[in-house]
């Protein structure tokens, strides 16, 4: 008999549309290598989504991006019910979505970060916390949603600060150079992609749109540097507990040459697994298509407790 999984998409943050991509895509994927594959649209009743998991999956794949799929909420449930899921556990993913705490976690490591601090939505009304360029962010949110790159003479800043729909948000000094991502895989750091979006930065529709950015694997970078990433992304997984497939994106500032300096600036304990998704990418670099990715993510699922 072939396994029965279920698929989980949708959710309730802001990367419900996202989710849903996300989840048809790997649904048809396990379809396709012979799995029992359903999919659920999760909302917030819970009574809904124990009778969806009735009669019980075998697995579950988790392909909720965002809070209450990839904070640890989720996971939460299922480690209640004893269904083995995907992708990483309770505490990894509840740190990993809250970036403060993740930073502190990475430092402990000693991972390379950029400077910054958590300010209020008051503080950020008051005035520049940090000296310009600097970029805010939204302390649990994930692709790029809420992000602000404030530069030297960026004067609608200050009207915007007043209104800033986050109380707590991440202010860090802004990086130059190039934009850089690393999918791990288990144990093992698959490769690095240089993402060149065709607008100002590597925004939400960059990440999601056709022809919003370009991906570049292997990233044209020096050696060292390449090499050098991939153990950041590789450390960073580790550090956090993380299981499955993660991906880490950092800033590489070669603007005085290279090798240049790789800052980490957070992980992604569920990676996108859309058409134009980074990890998919970085897989078929390393000779893994995509229904392989899919099962392998499936046949590694797991219950912590």
């Amino acid at each position: 008999m072939s396994r029965r999984v279920a698929v989980l998409m949708g959710g309730w943050s802001s990367e419900r549309d996202v989710s849903l991509v996300s989840g048809r895509e790997c649904a048809k994927a396990l379809i396709a290598r012979g799995y029992d594959a359903y999919t659920i649209d999760v909302t917030r009743d819970l009574t809904a989504l124990a009778a969806a998991l009735t009669p019980r999956p075998d697995v579950v794949f988790n392909a909720l991006h965002g809070r209450g799929g990839e904070d640890g909420t989720v996971q939460g449930v299922l480690e209640l019910l004893q269904i083995p899921y995907t992708h990483s556990g309770v505490l990894a993913s509840a740190v990993a979505m809250d970036k403060p705490t993740a930073k502190a976690v990475f430092a402990a490591a000693g991972l390379p970060l950029v400077e910054g601090r958590v300010v209020t939505r008051a503080q950020l009304a008051a005035g520049d916390p940090i000296a310009r360029p600097f970029v805010v962010k939204p302390t649990n949110e994930g692709s790029s949603v809420g992000v602000r790159i404030v530069r030297e003479k960026d004067n609608s800043w200050g009207e915007e600060a007043r209104s800033w729909a986050f109380e707590l948000s991440l202010v860090e000094r802004f990086i130059p150079g190039r934009e850089l991502t690393v999918a791990v895989m288990g144990n093992r750091a698959l490769g690095v992609c240089e993402i060149r979006a065709h607008g100002t930065f590597y925004d939400y529709t960059a990440k999601y749109a056709a022809g919003g950015s370009e991906h570049l694997v292997p990233a044209p970078i020096h050696l060292r540097a390449y090499e050098e990433a991939l153990d950041i992304g590789l450390r960073a997984h580790q550090a956090l507990g993380c299981r499955g497939v993660s991906r880490s994106d950092l800033r590489y500032d070669d603007t005085a040459g290279e090798p240049g300096h790789l800052y980490l600036l957070e992980i992604n304990t569920q990676p996108g697994m859309t058409p134009t998704s980074l990890v998919p990418d970085l897989a078929r670099h390393v000779g893994i298509d995509f229904e392989s990715l899919v099962e392998w993510i499936v046949e590694n699922a797991a219950c912590d407790s």
